[in-house]
């Protein structure tokens, strides 16, 4: 079975399970938007629970 490897770059899995993400928006545009937005924009998020099953099924051997 092979690994995914656009969803190997794009999701991290933490030590307790859980799948983070970068989150969308902060490539272009950037000269409109606050600075705390674009601060926020940093920070991973973790993947919505819906999506966990499709991720797994990406990445069998991270789990």
């Amino acid at each position: 079975m092979k690994t995914n490897r656009s969803a190997a770059k794009r999701f991290k899995i933490t030590a307790t399970g859980k799948i983070m993400h970068k989150k969308s928006g902060k490539s272009h545009l950037l000269r409109k938007k606050t600075k705390k937005r674009k601060r926020h924009l940093n920070q991973e998020k973790e993947l919505f629970s819906g999506y966990r099953s499709h991720i797994k099924r990406c990445l069998p051997y991270k789990f």
